[in-house]
Parts: structure tokens; sequence; C-alpha cells
């Protein structure tokens, strides 16, 4: 494994001793940007933002307040998801440094897909800080397993008990989607004896990593994920005036959240939308659920992407400034942990 390891290594360094090299990394550097903003417009067209400005006006003070409020605090329990990944692979960023880099992906994975924002995001960021592939890699992977095993708990506990009453239009019935909750909590809980029994420990398999943290994270996981979910779910809740039981606005957003990942549709854009109509319409009227929605997209998606965007632009600016006058991120005590990463990283 070391010999597979060191080299891409190898190959990366022949490469940067030649001329072209610094052009070549440059031009890349603009593509992205270029790509980026592309994606950017494109995204930007696809809304009416009038329909959305008006939206966020007609909320009452109160309760776009308490929306924005929640909407920060599901960011920025996001922003920490990245800290398991610090915790496995135990390399030194500072917890600032990871929290900054893991919203800005978050922002721009919502609007963007989760290979613009999840994927790409974190490892320019990432590499440009000094992290390896191989540890870019575990993170990212620590990140969306946690994300999604959380959904899988909550998502299938709530399927299980709370079902939602499905269209008939929908080939899924109520049946089928409370066997479908029960399938999830029993991945989930077999996640967590997976852990207690085999915790902290990895196995390669065909040249990548398999991990399982030890039980105490694998529930720290849970905890996190659950808690983001359900202030998303908060969100809209309270955008809809509280006029809908909470649980069933819990089902509806985790079914909708599901339906956009299968669509690959960026941010979920109208798939989300008709998701909540299809199931909410005939409790809330058409009018008052689409504009509740609108806000939704303009407090959750397009206020924290445009913090976003500027704290990358302004990260991508202190990079530039500290390529030419190198300074450590490592903190006082740390340097064990980063020959810790790099070991792993040599290791495979």
């Amino acid at each position: 494994m070391a010999g597979r390891a060191q080299a891409p290594q190898a190959v990366h360094r022949r490469l940067r001793d030649r001329s072209w090299w610094p052009w070549f990394k440059r031009g890349l550097t603009l593509l992205f940007f270029v790509a980026v903003a592309v994606l950017l417009v494109r995204y930007a067209r696809t809304l009416d933002w009038k329909d959305v400005f008006d939206s966020v006006r007609a909320l009452p003070a109160p309760a776009l307040g308490l929306a924005v409020a929640l909407a920060a605090a599901s960011h920025l329990l996001y922003s920490c998801f990245d800290l398991l990944g610090r915790h496995y692979t135990g390399h030194a960023l500072r917890t600032r440094t990871v929290m900054a880099v893991n919203f800005i992906s978050y922002a721009f994975n919502l609007c963007l897909g989760s290979l613009v924002g999840g994927v790409a995001f974190r490892y320019r960021l990432y590499s440009k800080l000094g992290l390896k592939t191989g540890v870019i890699t575990r993170i990212v992977s620590m990140s969306m397993l946690t994300n999604w095993i959380g959904y899988m708990l909550l998502g299938g506990f709530v399927f299980l008990v709370h079902t939602p009453e499905l269209p008939p239009t929908w080939k899924m019935s109520n049946y089928g989607l409370q066997w479908l909750g029960a399938g999830l909590v029993a991945v989930a809980l077999g996640y967590l004896a997976a852990c207690a029994m085999a915790g902290d420990r990895s196995w390669t398999v065909r040249g990548h990593e398999l991990y399982l943290p030890p039980w105490r994270m694998a529930l720290l996981q849970f905890a996190m994920a659950c808690t983001n979910w359900s202030l998303m779910a908060g969100v809209v809740y309270v955008l809809l005036g509280q006029r809908i039981p909470y649980s069933d606005v819990l089902a509806v957003l985790l079914i909708a959240a599901v339906a956009g990942v299968i669509t690959h549709v960026p941010a979920g854009l109208g798939v989300f939308e008709f998701v909540f109509v299809a199931l909410l319409s005939h409790v809330v009227p058409e009018s008052r659920l689409i504009g509740a929605l609108l806000g939704y997209r303009a407090i959750y998606y397009i206020g924290p992407l445009a913090v976003a965007a500027l704290l990358y632009l302004a990260m991508e600016l202190r990079g530039r400034r500290e390529s030419q006058h190198p300074r450590s991120e490592q903190g006082p005590g740390t340097r064990g942990s980063m020959k810790s990463a790099n070991a792993r990283e040599g290791g495979g």
C-alpha cells in the first residue's frame, strides 16, 4: 500500500518541476472560477426574485426572526460535521478554519449540487490549506456519512410511526413508506451495532479505506445529523405560521430531500416545492405554501450562499497572500496530529 500511495506523489513532483505547470494550475483555477460563476448565474436565473422578496416581506417580523435564527443554527451545526473528520484523520487545522470550509461547501452544495459544493469546494480549500487528497477524501466521506446515517435514523422513525398521506398517483403506498422506514431504522441501528462491536477500525478493500468510528462518535453523528434535519424542518414550520403539525412538516421535508437527491436537480428546484404542494396543499392553500417555501429558499439557501461566496473570496485572497509569505495553520502542540495524518495518508 505504501508504494501505491507514493506513486501519485512522485508523479506530482515530476509535474511540478515542468515549466508549464504553474500556468496550467492558473488555468485550472480560472476555469474553476468561471464554472462556479456560470453555475451561480444559472441558479439565479431559475428563481423568480420578485416572488422571493415578496414572500419574505410578507412574513411577520417575529416569524422571520425565528426562521433566520433556526437557519443560522442549522448552518452552524452542519459546519461542525467536518470536525468529526478532523478527529478521524488527526489533521491539525484549526476549528474555525474547518468550520469555515464546511460552511462554504454546504452553502454551495445546497444551491449548486454536491459535486460542486460538497466535493469540489472542500478539495480546493483543504488542499490549499495543506491537506493531502487522501485526508480530504476521508473528511468528505465522514461528513456525508454523518448526514445520511442521521437521516436514516430520523427519517426511518418518522416514516414508520407518522406516515404522511401520499397522493394516489405516487407509485409508493403508505405501507410501502412504512416498510422503507423500518428498513432505514434497521440500517441505522445496524451501523451503531457495528460501531459498538468493531469500532475505531479500518479495512482496506481494493485500495479504498473503510472506517467504522467508535460507538460514542456514532452516537454523536446521529445526534448532530438528526438535530440538523429537525432544524431545517423547523424553518419551514415557522414560515407556514405553525398551521401544520411539526411532525407533518418534518416528514414531508425528509421525503422532499430524497426526491431532490434522486432527480439530481441543483437545490431541488421545483422538486422540493412539488412534494410539499402534493402532500400539504389539502391543509394549507397552495399560494400560502409556495410563499413559505420561497421564504425558506431565501433564508436557508440564498442568504447563506451570499455569505459563503464572500467568505470563499476572502479565503482565496488570504491563501494567495500566505502562499507568498507561508505561515503554518498548526496551533501549539498539534505537530503530532499532523504527523499522524501524514502517516495515515502514507500508510493507505
